[in-house]
């Protein structure tokens, strides 16, 4: 049995410093930067804003404001349609990309330019395309059919869909790219027998392509509908909310809010969606876990 010396002859422990290793000494000063940084911008900021959306009454004012609800309804239809159709896109286009051809490098160039460029000059050259009197959409309209064309962003279903596509195309390029990696991962000996077999492209797609891609594109999924729960470019920089505040999404509620100095409303709108993030979170962090 351990006998543990609490008298005058007990052994003190030798200082922390001592029982480190420079390795592990170094490994602490490196990682004390991020560390503060991590508790000063990311923690703190969190726990704030719990702590301002911490009044029932928030949560009360908020269940009563229409613009709440029809929030939280395009940020499910934001999510189920764009998100899904922006990944089954990308899925395709990746097996486009993976051509050997040389046309097809200087194209993925071209391709991934709207994810590579900042969010504000390209969507804000988006709305300007679609104003209705001088943008350059209608003016084709007229220019070839003589008719004037729609205001894109004063029909609440049109700007919604219209926000739903400038994500999709803002975004693509990016999950292109990572699903493209997964392809080219694949061995080329599985499709060389297959071809030997007389598989078509469809057979390939079924038996090789998507059971070696599958774990990946699940991740990929739950990490856009992540991302895409706080992304408010899409929404607020091209139809700010309107017309009405009808194609608000649950993160550009909050901004909304924020403008109209209501700060406990703004926080409790992001809490709101919690239920969203924290769900996917957990289904991506036991794949990755696996």
């Amino acid at each position: 049995m351990a006998i543990t010396l609490t008298g005058p002859d007990a052994v003190p422990s030798p200082p922390l410093s001592a029982r480190l290793t420079p390795p592990q000494v170094w490994g602490i000063v490196l990682l004390t930067p991020y560390l503060l940084v991590f508790l000063a911008f990311v923690l703190y900021p969190v726990c704030y804003g719990l702590w301002l959306a911490r009044q029932p009454a928030s949560y009360v004012a908020l269940y009563n404001d229409p613009i709440f609800a029809r929030a939280a309804v395009n940020t499910l239809i934001f999510l189920v349609i764009g998100i899904n159709i922006k990944m089954l896109i990308a899925l395709f286009l990746s097996g486009f990309f993976a051509q050997q051809r040389p046309w097809i490098r200087w194209l993925s160039v071209i391709f991934i330019l709207p994810w590579a460029v900042p969010s504000i000059p390209t969507i804000l050259s988006v709305r300007f395309m679609l104003n209705p009197e001088w943008g350059m959409v209608n003016q084709l309209i007229f220019k070839f059919t003589g008719d004037d064309g729609p205001n894109w962003l004063n029909d609440p279903t049109v700007a919604l869909a219209m926000a739903i596509g400038v994500h999709i195309w803002k975004s693509l390029p990016f999950w292109t790219l990572i699903l493209l990696t997964g392809r080219l991962a694949i061995s080329h000996d599985l499709y060389e027998a297959s071809d030997v077999d007389g598989a078509n492209w469809w057979q390939k797609f079924r038996f090789i392509t998507w059971p070696s891609m599958q774990t990946l594109y699940i991740t990929c999924t739950l990490l856009s509908m992540i991302w895409t729960l706080g992304d408010f470019n899409s929404v607020y920089l091209l139809t700010g909310g309107g017309p009405a505040d009808l194609t608000h999404v649950l993160s550009t509620l909050g901004i909304r809010y924020l403008r109209l100095d209501q700060l406990s409303l703004a926080m409790a709108s992001i809490v709101c969606a919690m239920p969203f993030v924290l769900p996917l979170v957990y289904f991506m962090m036991k794949r990755l876990s696996r």
